[in-house]
């Protein structure tokens, strides 16, 4: 009977999504529900297991992982793009690495959540209220403001289109800006420099890896205004953390909006949860019912197509 492990299911919603039971005849699944302490402890405890069926960012599948998964065949991840999985070791091992479909919107949806959560001082004064207090603070309008985005691809095309409908100017940079859709969104391209200074609101939507590691730091924030805020619904390493901290620290900027980190889950002790114009959320940004039921039900289509020799859905770069 094919061994399956069913990784980083953090909050123990896979069975509502995957009839285990009904599979229980051909395959032995087991979920873990913790993220591994390290990679060693996920070495040891993955060692017996053919088939891996990951959430897409979490438990990162490297070279190393692989070379000591010697009964490893497949690897199904949510989504058709996963930067934690080293390909190329797969690859050489003959392991098939599968994916599934999903929605983009909800994490244009995310982002426009910790704009106005931001804007509007949400945080504070719902804390506030429950602790008696009335109208604290003083919150900033959308309409006329600049929006920012690094990255104007799927992700940051809604979000220049939500831009718009409140109101605001939108202008865009990336290494790779496609200028016929500033065009056709009616966006203003921009350097990069002309970006991180004249945006109020600054929110990234470009890939991860080493092309954008470290695109946001202190050199970045020094020339943002002072009542900018940045929003990252993208990718951790993108933003240097440290740089962030000091940042937000300082006042240098406004506040800034988080669904992705350095390293997560995010530590209990990192300072972005110790600062009060930090908004987080524990990447979420794709964490919905209706991804998690394309996401759970693919990926037994997929391995099932695996196991019968047609595999689908096929990642290879």
């Amino acid at each position: 009977m094919l061994k399956v492990a069913i990784l980083d299911d953090y909050q123990n919603v896979s069975q509502q999504f995957v009839d285990i039971e009904k599979l229980s005849g051909k395959y032995e699944i087991k979920i873990f529900s913790e993220p591994f302490s390290d990679e060693a402890d996920a070495i040891d405890q993955l060692s017996d297991f053919e088939a891996l069926l990951i959430m897409r960012e979490r438990t990162p599948i490297t070279k190393n992982l692989i070379d000591n998964l010697m009964n490893l065949k497949f690897i199904i991840t949510t989504g058709l793009r996963n930067r934690s999985i080293d390909l190329e070791s797969a690859k050489k091992r003959k392991i098939i690495v599968s994916g599934t479909d999903m929605n983009i919107n909800p994490t244009p949806e995310l982002t426009w959540s910790l704009i106005l959560g931001l804007a509007r001082n949400l945080k504070e004064e719902i804390d506030n209220m429950y602790q008696g207090y009335w109208q604290t603070t003083i919150g900033v309008e959308l309409k006329g403001k600049i929006l920012g985005l690094i990255g104007l691809g799927r992700v940051g095309s809604q979000v220049a289109k939500i831009g718009q409908a409140f109101g605001m100017q939108v202008m865009a940079w990336s290494e790779n800006l496609n200028l016929n859709t500033c065009k056709e969104l009616n966006v203003l391209p921009c350097t990069k420099e002309d970006l991180i200074k004249n945006s109020d609101f600054l929110s990234i939507h470009v890939q991860g890896g080493e092309r954008y590691k470290n695109c946001i730091t202190l050199k970045e924030f020094d020339k943002m205004k002072k009542t900018s805020y940045l929003i990252n619904t993208s990718r951790g390493p993108i933003v240097n953390e440290d740089d962030l901290i000091i940042a937000l620290s300082t006042n240098e900027i406004a506040g800034a909006g988080l669904d992705v980190f350095e390293k997560e889950p995010l530590p209990e002790n990192n300072k972005l949860r110790f600062l009060p114009n930090a908004l987080l959320t524990p990447h979420i940004g794709y964490v919905t019912a209706e991804n998690y039921q394309i996401f759970y039900s693919q990926m037994i289509e997929s391995l099932e197509a695996c196991v019968n020799g047609k595999p689908i859905r096929i990642i290879e770069k």
